[in-house]
């Protein structure tokens, strides 16, 4: 986010969670998740979470 990044995952695999970051907001949480969107920062984009978790 210092370096000037809009969006952020931070992907946890063994827990099956998600941490979701953006400019001066608050980190947002997800259990267990079956998809991300890129959002307004990646429109279109969607990540498919059934292949991480396994």
């Amino acid at each position: 986010m210092e370096n000037g990044a809009r969006l952020g995952w931070l992907i946890d695999p063994q827990n099956r969670r998600v941490e979701i970051y953006r400019p001066q907001q608050e980190i947002e949480v997800l259990e267990d998740p079956t998809e991300l969107s890129g959002g307004d920062v990646l429109p279109g984009f969607v990540l498919r979470l059934n292949r991480i978790w396994g």
